[in-house]
């Protein structure tokens, strides 16, 4: 079974090859677009906002005790 690879295989005869080194070296890379959608943004704060001060609402006292506790080991191992 032959392998199959999803990178371009050079060529064998010398003038494609001159013609392949030559494309690789003169195309430009895309960069990837770093804009978020600002809805998603918007969203993303709206949770994240509340997330923090409304579990510690439901959390009970022995849970927040362990979670602290947790933490502090984690904190000074």
């Amino acid at each position: 079974m032959p392998k199959r690879s999803s990178r371009k295989k050079t060529p064998k005869d010398i003038n494609q090859l001159a013609a392949y080194i030559v494309e690789q070296t003169t195309t430009e890379l895309k960069e990837p677009s770093k804009e978020k959608n600002p809805h998603a943004v918007a969203l993303g704060r709206l949770g994240g906002l509340k997330g923090g001060k409304v579990r510690a609402e439901r959390l009970t006292p022995e849970q927040r005790k362990e979670i602290a506790t947790k933490a502090a080991l984690a904190r000074w191992k």
